[in-house]
C-alpha cells in the first residue's frame, strides 16, 4: 500500500478569503514505512505573508519572492502523488482544502476525501481528552522533535510518518497472526486467527489531569470518581 504523509504551510487559515500555500512537504510510505522518496517545495504565494504567520513558519516575503508559483510545480506534485497515493495528514481537512483550492485554480482535478487518512481523528479516538497536536504526540511516543523550532512542511511530514506508524501499532506490529485448523466433513483449511496485543503508554501528569477534566465534564456522576472518594475517606 502506498501512502503519502504530507504537510503544508500557508499565509493563513482559509484559501477562500485569499490565503495561499507557501510550502508543501511530503514523504512516501510503502506499507506504512518511509521509502526515502520525498517531495518538497517552497512556493511564492503571490501575496504578502502576514507578520504573525511568519512567526509560526519563518517564511518571509523576501525568502519566498524568487520561489516558483504553485502553477509551476503543480504537475510535479501530481506526478509524485500518482493515481494510487493515499494522503495522510494531521488535521487533513485544512491541508486538503488548500491543495484542492490550488489545483482547481490551475485547472487540475481535485482529490476526493476517500483518499485521505486524518491522523488527528485517529489520535482523538485513541486518546480522548488528551492533547493530540503533533508535538504532544511526538512526546507521547518518544519521537525526537527537537529540530522543530518553526513549523516546517517537510520536517512535520517526516515526524508525522513516525507518529502515524506508532498510531498504527509501532515498529513491531501489535497484531500477531497464529494459525488454527478448521475441520469439517467437506474441507480442511488453515484459517488466520488474529490476536490483538495490548500496548501501554505511561501518561504524564499533564495528560492525566487533562483526561480527568475531560471525563468530569462529559460524564455525569462517574462511578470511578465515587470509588476514588470512597478510597480517600476509607
Amino acid at each position: 500500500m502506498r501512502e503519502i504523509c504530507f504537510d503544508t504551510e500557508t499565509t493563513g487559515l482559509d484559501p477562500e478569503t485569499g490565503d495561499r500555500l507557501v510550502e508543501i512537504g511530503a514523504v512516501e510510505l510503502i506499507n506504512h514505512l518511509p521509502t526515502g522518496k520525498i517531495f518538497h517545495e517552497y512556493i511564492n504565494p503571490e501575496r504578502d505573508v502576514p507578520e504573525e504567520v511568519v512567526k509560526v513558519h519563518g517564511l518571509t516575503n523576501e525568502f519566498l519572492a524568487d520561489k516558483p508559483k504553485f502553477a509551476e510545480i503543480a504537475q510535479k506534485w501530481i506526478d509524485f502523488i500518482g493515481k494510487d497515493g493515499i494522503f495522510v495528514a494531521h488535521n487533513a481537512q485544512f491541508d486538503m482544502k488548500f491543495i484542492n483550492f490550488e489545483l482547481k485554480k490551475c485547472g487540475f482535478e481535485t482529490y476526493d476525501w476517500d483518499r485521505v487518512v486524518d491522523t488527528l481523528t485517529i489520535a482523538r479516538n485513541e486518546f480522548p481528552g488528551a492533547r493530540n497536536n503533533l508535538d504532544a504526540l511526538c512526546k507521547r511516543f518518544n519521537i525526537d522533535n527537537s529540530a522543530r523550532t518553526y513549523h516546517g512542511a517537510l520536517l512535520d511530514a517526516q515526524l508525522l510518518a513516525e507518529v502515524y506508524l506508532q498510531l498504527l501499532g509501532g515498529d513491531e506490529p501489535s497484531i500477531k497472526f497464529t494459525r488454527i485448523e478448521n475441520n469439517n466433513n467437506l474441507f480442511k483449511v488453515n484459517t488466520p486467527k488474529v490476536e490483538i496485543l495490548e500496548r501501554h503508554f505511561k501518561l504524564s501528569e499533564e495528560d492525566e489531569n487533562t483526561h480527568r477534566a475531560f471525563m468530569e465534564k462529559n460524564l455525569k456522576n462517574p462511578l470511578w470518581l465515587e470509588d476514588e472518594v470512597k478510597a480517600e475517606n476509607a
